[in-house]
C-alpha cells in the first residue's frame, strides 16, 4: 500500500487486530543456543517489513543512478558500522551510543558518491512537511542518516541523486511491495571491477527477510556495488563478478592468481565501489546493542563478496529498530546476518543488464 497521500503518523499506531496486538506485547526472548526454525527467508517483493517501516525508490534510469529510502515516521533506534576504506556517509556520528539522539526517522541509500548524499535533504523536507522528527518548540528536525555508493562511471555522471529524487522516493514508499534489482540505489550499481569496468557486471538492490511467529521481523536491504565478486557461499557458484576475458565474457573468473596476473597494468583505483545496506527489525534494542549487530552483519558481506572491505570500498551497514518485540540481541544478529547474505544474492540475481554491463541472468 502506498503511503504517498497519507498522514505518515498513522503508521506509528499499533495494529487494531487484537490478536496481532497481543502477539506484539508477549514477544518471547530467544536464546542463542535454542534457535527456533524461522519462516523461510523471503526475498524481493515478498520481503516482510516491521510495522511502521515503508520503503521507496526513485531513479534516473538514463543517467544510471538512484536512491532508496527507508522511512520510520514514529522513530526507531539507529546504528551503523563502516568497514570500507572510502565511505560517503551522513549523520553517522549521532548514531554513536554516547550521543544524545536516541531515535531516527529515515535511512537513505543512494548512488552518486558524495553528491548523492544531497538526496537526504528531500527526505528531510518530506518528513518536516508532515511534522515528523526531533521536536523543539514546534520546530521539527527529521533525523535522516545516509550512505552513498560510487556509480559515476555508469550512465551520465553529471546527474546524481538530489533533493527532488529523495522526495520522490518518499512519495513512492510502500509497506507491502518491495522493488528490487536495477532500481533505487541499485540502478547504476556494478560488481567485479578488479579488471576494470570492461569486465564488470551489473549489481543492484536486494532485499530479504524473515518473520517469526511471535511478530519478530528481521529484514535487510542492500545496494551491491562491490569491487569483488558475489559468490554463493553454500554452492561456491559465482553469481556476478569479474567476467573472464578468455571466454569473451561468457563466464565469471574467480581464480585470484589469474585475476592478479590479468590486472597487471589495469587502473582499478577509481574508487567506483561500495556496498551499502540496512537491517530493519521489530526487535527492542538500544543503540549499543544495535551498533553491535551492525558490526556483526558485515559478516554477510564477507560471506558473499570476495574481496570485500577494500580501501576502495565504502562498505556500510545501518540498523533500524522499531522496538516492538523483545528479542535476544545475539539472536537478532545471527538472523540479520543471514538475511543480509540472502539480500546480496537477491540484488545481483534481480538486476537487469544495462550500461554495457551484463547481469547474472544473462549468464544463466
Amino acid at each position: 500500500m502506498s503511503l504517498a497521500n497519507r498522514d505518515l503518523t498513522n503508521i506509528s499506531q499499533k495494529s487494531s487486530d487484537p490478536e496481532d496486538s497481543a502477539s506484539r506485547k508477549t514477544g518471547t526472548v530467544r536464546n542463542i543456543d535454542t534457535f527456533a526454525a524461522p519462516t523461510p527467508v523471503k526475498t524481493g517483493v515478498d520481503t516482510p517489513l516491521p510495522h511502521g517501516i515503508v520503503v521507496g525508490n526513485a531513479e534516473d534510469e538514463r543517467a544510471g543512478t538512484g536512491c532508496t529510502v527507508l522511512l520510520c515516521p514514529k522513530g526507531g533506534t539507529g546504528a551503523v558500522a563502516v568497514r570500507g576504506g572510502a565511505p560517503a556517509t551522513l549523520e553517522t556520528d549521532l548514531l554513536r551510543p554516547e550521543n544524545m539522539v536516541q531515535t531516527i526517522n529515515a535511512i537513505v541509500l543512494s548512488g552518486g558518491s558524495a553528491y548523492g548524499l544531497d538526496a537526504s535533504s528531500g527526505v528531510m523536507r518530506y518528513l518536516e512537511e508532515r511534522k515528523i522528527g526531533f521536536c523543539f518548540k514546534d520546530i521539527y528536525v527529521p533525523i535522516v542518516c545516509a550512505a552513498s555508493l560510487f556509480d559515476l562511471t555508469v550512465g551520465d555522471s553529471s546527474i546524481r541523486p538530489n533533493p527532488e529524487m529523495g522526495y520522490n522516493a518518499c512519495e513512492s514508499a510502500f509497506s507491502d511491495h518491495i522493488c528490487v534489482g536495477s532500481v533505487g540505489a541499485g540502478c547504476g550499481a556494478s560488481v567485479g571491477k578488479l579488471l576494470g569496468e570492461r569486465y564488470a557486471m551489473k549489481g543492484g538492490l536486494g532485499a530479504a527477510g524473515i518473520s517469526m511467529a511471535d511478530g519478530l521481523v528481521i529484514s535487510a536491504f542492500v545496494a551491491v556495488n562491490a569491487v569483488g565478486t558475489v559468490i554463493h557461499r553454500e554452492s561456491s557458484i559465482p553469481l556476478a563478478g569479474v567476467l573472464d576475458p578468455t571466454t569473451d565474457g561468457r563466464s565469471i573468473l574467480t581464480d585470484r592468481v589469474t585475476i592478479e596476473r590479468l590486472a597487471s597494468g589495469v587502473d582499478t583505483s577509481s574508487g567506483g565501489n561500495t556496498t551499502i545496506g540496512c537491517v530493519v527489525t521489530s526487535a527492542i534494542l538500544n543503540k549499543a546493542e544495535a551498533t553491535r549487530i551492525a558490526s556483526v552483519v558485515h559478516d554477510a558481506f564477507a560471506r558473499a563478496i570476495d574481496p570485500v572491505h577494500t580501501s576502495n570500498d565504502g562498505d556500510t551497514v545501518f540498523v533500524l529498530c522499531t522496538n516492538d518485540i523483545s528479542a535476544n540481541p545475539d539472536t537478532v544478529g545471527v538472523y540479520a546476518t543471514d538475511v543480509m547474505e540472502q539480500a546480496i544474492y537477491n540484488a545481483v540475481l534481480s538486476a537487469k543488464g544495462g550500461y554495457d554491463l551484463k547481469a547474472a541472468v544473462d549468464l544463466l
